[in-house]
């Protein structure tokens, strides 16, 4: 029996990164590109490279846009939050009953919408604290070695697949409490992601803005507490040093999209920080100034600001 094909839709960082380690493991993975302009870009480069501290690879995947008619059986989601639920829209009559969907969007509300829209799928939340970025175009450099957690919300048994990953070199762990996970990794990008744009810096050079890290992970960890998330907030303030520290010489993935003049997900990080916070009455008054400080630099930058 044929093994079970990796679509991996989205060849950003993230993508590009599961694509090449799943093709090293043997494991049969092909890529979904945006259009034709794209595919042609890809054909032209003929591979995926993938940079790691101890060598370069490449790695001919099978790529094709989203109109083909092959039927997909397992999906990975590395699409950006604002870009994914159009993304899988777009192949969605292409997902075979009960396809497996391994969502890996930053913040909140991305992953959610998509499981609401597609009830028929299996939707898994991954929160990945792995660092990579593209270098160039198909050229991914692996920057930080994380993990992945995934799960769903309904805390369901583990995938019999989910040993692949880990045959791949992809580190994961699947958990009961995804949700926690997710929060986390919010509290985390908007301690970290939006105060390296502001300044202009490295991860690292956060130590010279202690002060204003450890207060917005006050307000963040009140926040997580209040949305029934309390978990989720114990020792986050050590947690946001700890990935500084462990990520001093990476620039963060939203100044990256800033550099290269692209959208943030700010709406789904900050945005859904402060929504969030109207819900449950909470004042998180340094997080709601970030959130504007933010909104006024991206706009003067001419990038949305949502």
């Amino acid at each position: 029996m044929a093994e079970t094909t990796w679509h991996i839709l989205g060849a950003g960082s993230l993508g590009s990164l599961w694509a090449t380690r799943l093709a090293r493991a043997g494991q049969p993975a092909t890529l979904i590109l945006r259009d034709e302009a794209r595919l042609s870009r890809y054909r032209a480069c003929g591979a995926l490279e993938l940079v790691e501290p101890d060598g370069t690879s490449r790695w001919a995947l099978p790529a094709e846009t989203a109109a083909a008619d092959t039927p997909i059986q397992r999906l990975v989601v590395a699409c950006k939050a604002y870009d994914a639920e159009a993304a899988v829209a777009s192949i969605a009559h292409r997902l075979a009953p009960g396809a497996a969907l391994l969502l890996l969007q930053n913040g909140i509300g991305s992953q959610q919408a998509i499981a609401e829209r597609w009830p028929q799928a299996h939707c898994i939340f991954v929160s990945s604290t792995e660092g990579a970025y593209l270098r160039g175009d198909y050229q991914v450099v692996h920057a930080g070695r994380g993990h992945n957690w995934l799960g769903t919300p309904a805390s369901e048994a583990e995938p019999a697949w989910c040993t692949a990953l880990s045959a791949s070199a992809i580190p994961a762990t699947w958990t009961g409490d995804i949700l926690d996970r997710v929060w986390r990794k919010l509290a985390l990008n908007c301690a970290i992601n939006p105060l390296t744009v502001l300044h202009d810096c490295r991860n690292g050079l956060l130590r010279n803005h202690e002060g204003e890290v450890n207060a917005l992970c006050a307000e963040l960890a009140d926040l997580l507490a209040a949305t029934g998330h309390p978990a989720a907030a114990i020792g986050l303030r050590d947690d946001v040093w700890r990935v500084i520290e462990a990520t001093a010489n990476n620039y963060s993935s939203m100044h990256q999209d800033v550099a290269r003049r692209r959208r943030t997900e700010i709406a789904f990080l900050l945005g859904q920080a402060c929504r969030q916070a109207d819900t449950h009455d909470l004042p998180v008054q340094r997080l709601r100034a970030l959130h504007d400080r933010l909104r006024t630099h991206l706009r003067a930058l001419g990038l949305p600001d949502d």
